[in-house]
């Protein structure tokens, strides 16, 4: 009897899904990392995926996938490398809808796998120091603690880490500004589209309503800064001078006209 030849067995293993706390990170990383650095080759990307037990591969398409439901890469046709899947859009609707709430999960599912604790808080925190009184105050100071690093990481990130009026590159110079403040804004205290990189004058000025910028992001001073008489020389060079000067746009999470435009009316001394 002829011998029937043995069939090599052709069934995959089963592709093992993103757990929800793999793709916080992964998200994490996409926001905290240049989009141009996302190549799998990179060795952030390569230490996330051993530390979630994905490959570089894997977490590098992962990433583009969440680059191409950005808005600011739509717009120049920018595509995901692989199949962006239903639980990509949730995150990335979730985070639309509440960046506080997913930045805090984003945060704490990065320290689960890292083992670090909570970030430090920062010098441009716009938060009220507050000594916790007890386990619900603990817990309240640090979720914000993860909601101001999560934020000050990915809009230091979109502005390279310079001043988006002056140019600055020096990190212990500059502030990562919320253009709706944190207390009038709950769900967008993560978001890097209501935010700006700014140098520490100028976010004190915008913090304080002193400065503005217009429809066409261009600076607009407060008639508060015209000093009568003579005017300090400083103020000239570092303010007053600079009216009228564009604000450098991010290629990814640009500012939010209308969040802008809650600034202009809200917090901006215009009399």
């Amino acid at each position: 009897m002829a011998r029937v030849p043995a069939t090599r067995n052709s069934t995959k293993p089963p592709r093992i899904g993103w757990t929800r706390p793999q793709l916080l990170v992964a998200f994490r990383l996409y926001c905290q990392l240049p989009f141009g650095k996302l190549d799998s080759r990179n060795p952030e990307i390569g230490a996330l995926a051993r530390l979630i037990g994905r490959t570089p591969s894997a977490v590098s398409m992962k990433a583009c996938n969440f680059a191409s439901l950005d808005p600011a890469h739509r717009a120049r046709n920018v595509k995901g490398l692989g199949k962006v899947s239903a639980a990509d859009r949730r995150l990335w609707a979730e985070f639309t809808q509440d960046s506080e709430a997913l930045a805090a999960q984003a945060e704490a599912a990065y320290e689960q796998f890292t083992g670090v604790g909570p970030p430090p808080p920062a010098d441009d925190d716009d938060v009220e120091p507050t000594h916790p009184t007890g386990p619900t105050e603990v817990e309240r100071i640090i979720r914000t603690r993860r909601v101001q690093g999560f934020f000050r990481a990915t809009v230091f990130n979109c502005y390279d880490s310079r001043c988006a009026l002056t140019g600055l590159a020096v990190p212990a110079l500059l502030n990562a500004s919320h253009i709706i403040p944190w207390s009038d804004g709950p769900t967008r205290r993560a978001d890097p589209r209501n935010g700006l990189c700014l140098n520490v004058l100028h976010d004190r000025a915008f913090d304080r309503g002193l400065v503005t910028f217009d429809e066409e992001w261009r600076l607009v001073i407060s008639p508060q800064l015209r000093v009568r008489g003579e005017t300090p020389a400083l103020l000239h060079q570092t303010m007053l001078d600079l009216e009228g000067t564009q604000l450098r746009l991010p290629a990814r999470f640009q500012p939010d006209a209308a969040a802008m435009g809650f600034h202009r009316e809200r917090v901006f001394k215009a009399g």
